[in-house]
């Protein structure tokens, strides 16, 4: 082993001169996909991120992806309208369209004049749902199911808005919700924490024959859960027949995963062993269990859970002992991961490609590259097909050791070994590229994912929010936050939170304050340090009013949570 570690080490650090920097690499890295392997690549599941779309891609990478972006100009930085020469066109073109890029699976023109004229509406403050669905009695259409799907998604992080918008169009003669967008509203209402709300709606779909499902159910009891609600959400497994839904095995299993993801596998052990004798447990079961335990570092507990999990006659999986080597390798404990795959390999169950690249990516942001590419090889030695999750933890480990035209070389390597890029990919390079401050490969990036059919989720905006703010680049700022509307993205809890501390951190007060402002109205919690931090900037700024503003808002929401 210690050879054919030297040897790795050698091939990586060592290679003769005239290789190209890219061939060094990728001749370590890649190898061939049949077309099978690669038709079949992309829905492989992976720990940090789930594969949202697939791209056909043009074999050659543009040339502009090079990490080799144009210097910029010395008076940029205190200029806030400054954007890269090469994308002020883009910029200031989405910037004067007030509708989205059309796609081959976006709604009708029709819709899209509709969707403007309904976000007019919704974007103007109301203090009730009853009030915003007031304000659209003056539309004179009647909405698609597809408009409403968007307008829902639009302001999914703004419930009032949301809800009213639902109320107005299900007011509609000729209309009807269907059983999909109820559960979207139940989902936002929830994601909102306004529980009454959600409940009241849950209620009204019990009075329409079908409606409520375990589909439902399921969306209760996570966002319930989410919320730290964790009895509330066992009290609403426990309602779910009065809605028709059967309490089986996959609604037990539901509930456990809600309570584990939770952060309470106390909550989640309770259950089992209040059901156990009621409904039949899986080995999902068991290994929902187990992987609660392992997060909360209890290994004792998930040992026991693998020995009645044997007990009832199911076989430890690779789930099952890949949620011990996740956990030891949060720790840092790569021992314990080496004994925990040596112990699946006499056990017959081998490492998938999910257990190696949970390995591979802790190795990496624990600054052990070579380890990683080491792991690399004994995936494929074990006959693991590269897929783009795996792709997708190369790319990050390899920007985090600062080997930035490596991890490009793998990007560009992806379509020609036949592995779609997804959008953990594309928000993985932007990532990257971010945090090495290449802002034109950053934002080209994102050009890419709207040129082709990648579509970018909230995870994409953010490091490029973050790396405008700390360049003050204000034009740009305003327009990404509009391309992501544009894009059906609401902004949450973090982005508000991100904006708020970066630019405060980069004297840009007035406008942090604002954020903060629109964050608080539209139902957000900011957390007690954002608003000290920024009370303290506007004191030194002498801007007492709005200072004083923000402590009004730190008592109340002291005396909220302590409620």
């Amino acid at each position: 082993l210690k050879n054919r570690n030297e040897t790795v080490r050698f091939r990586i650090e060592r290679s003769p001169p005239k290789m190209p920097s890219k061939f060094r690499f990728l001749k370590l890295f890649t190898h061939r996909l049949s077309p099978r392997t690669a038709a079949a690549n992309g829905s492989h599941r992976f720990l940090y991120g789930n594969p949202l779309c697939t791209m056909a891609e043009s074999a050659d990478l543009p040339p502009w992806l090079k990490f080799s972006d144009a210097p910029t100009p010395p008076d940029a930085d205190s200029d806030d309208n400054f954007v890269i020469p090469s994308l002020a066109h883009w910029v200031d073109t989405h910037m004067l369209i007030t509708k989205p890029k059309v796609l081959t699976q976006s709604p009708k023109q029709d819709n899209l004049d509709e969707l403007e004229a309904v976000t007019k509406v919704l974007q103007k403050r109301y203090p009730s749902p009853e009030l915003a669905s007031l304000a659209l009695d003056g539309l004179s259409f009647q909405p698609s199911s597809g408009l409403v799907s968007q307008v829902l998604n639009r302001f999914s992080n703004d419930w009032v808005p949301a809800l009213g918008f639902f109320k107005w169009a299900k007011s509609l003669t000729g209309y009807r919700h269907s059983p999909e967008l109820y559960n979207l509203m139940v989902d936002i209402l929830g994601k909102c924490r306004s529980f009454d709300s959600m409940s009241e709606l849950v209620e009204e779909m019990a009075r329409l024959e079908g409606y409520v499902t375990l589909e439902t159910m399921t969306k209760v009891m996570r966002r319930l859960a989410r919320a730290r609600k964790h009895e509330d959400a066992i009290e609403a497994f426990g309602r779910m027949e009065k809605f028709g839904v059967k309490k089986d095995t996959a609604a037990l299993n539901v509930l456990i995963d809600a309570l584990v993801k939770g952060d309470s596998v106390e909550h989640a052990h309770k259950v089992v062993l209040e059901f156990k004798g009621l409904i039949p447990l899986s080995s999902h079961s068991f290994n929902v269990l187990m992987h609660g335990w392992c997060r909360a570092r209890k290994f004792d507990n998930a040992r026991k859970a693998m020995e009645d999990m044997k007990e009832l006659g199911f076989e430890p999986d690779v789930f099952s002992y890949t949620s011990f080597i996740e956990a030891y390798c949060h720790e840092r404990d790569f021992r314990k991961v080496d004994q925990v795959l040596e112990e699946m390999r006499e056990n017959g169950c081998p490492p998938n490609a999910v257990t190696y690249t949970t390995v591979m990516l802790h190795l990496g942001k624990a600054g052990q590259l070579s380890k990683a590419l080491e792991v690399y090889e004994k995936m494929k030695c074990d006959g693991c097909v590269a897929d783009t999750p795996v792709y997708s933890c190369m790319i990050f480990i390899l920007g985090k050791a600062g080997r930035l035209k490596d991890a490009c070389d793998v990007f560009e390597d992806m379509p020609k070994q036949g592995v779609v890029r997804d959008v953990v990919t594309y928000n993985t390079m932007i990532s990257t590229a971010c945090a090495h401050s290449r802002e034109e490969t950053a934002l080209r990036l994102l050009k890419e994912m709207e040129d082709g059919s990648c579509k970018p989720n909230v995870g994409t905006y953010h490091p490029l929010l973050k790396m405008c703010c700390k360049k003050k680049r204000m034009k740009v700022l305003k327009f990404l936050l509009d391309h992501m509307f544009k894009n059906d993205i609401s902004p949450d809890l973090a982005t508000y939170s991100l904006l708020v501390n970066a630019l405060c951190k980069t004297g840009k007060v007035a406008d942090a304050y604002s954020f903060l402002e629109e964050m608080v109205l539209r139902g957000f919690t900011p957390k007690p340090s954002t608003l000290k931090k920024l009370a303290g900037e506007l004191e030194s700024l002498s801007m007492l009013e709005e200072k004083e503003r923000v402590e009004e808002w730190m008592d109340r929401f002291s005396q909220k949570q302590n409620i």
